[in-house]
């Protein structure tokens, strides 16, 4: 995972407010609150293209399972401080999709924190994977344009 982004590559952003029961006795904030970060603003970058079930989560048979999480902690933040985590799908694969994050401080743009995460596709009986469906793609891709489609049309 790269250390420094071109923010201009990362279309989604979404915001959170370190709450108190987030930070330690220093109010700071925990390393591992920074993946709950993550998640919420990949549930809403899915959301806001409209990927989500309308009936929720789940409602319609896909599962995602997380593969790998990674962060890399650039500085502290601290209780009641706005961050502003900015999200993109950067490649899709056969059965898998990664995610890529920045969490910036909104009141100086000091970088906070980046990370990845990796998905796979898999099948709700068997809890194999299976291939993600062309629809996700199709979505991605013209929200994404930058993103590295890297299927193997010969399986």
């Amino acid at each position: 995972m790269q250390s420094s982004f071109d923010l201009s590559q990362f279309k989604h952003r979404t915001s959170v407010t370190v709450r108190f029961h987030e930070v330690d006795m220093l109010g700071v904030c925990n390393n591992a609150v920074y993946l709950n970060y993550f998640e919420y603003a990949r549930l809403q970058y899915i959301k806001d293209l409209g990927l989500m079930p309308s009936d929720g989560i789940f409602s319609d048979g896909d599962i995602y399972f997380m593969v790998r999480n990674e962060v890399n902690y650039k500085s502290h933040a601290f209780y009641d401080e706005k961050l502003l985590i900015y999200s993109r799908v950067s490649f899709i694969k056969n059965s898998s999709y990664g995610f890529e994050h920045i969490i910036i401080k909104d009141h100086n743009k000091e970088l906070v924190a980046d990370g990845a995460g990796v998905f796979v596709h898999v099948d709700a009986a068997t809890k194999k994977p299976i291939l993600i469906k062309q629809k996700m793609i199709d979505v991605v891709s013209a929200y994404e344009p930058a993103v590295k489609i890297l299927r193997d049309t010969s399986i």
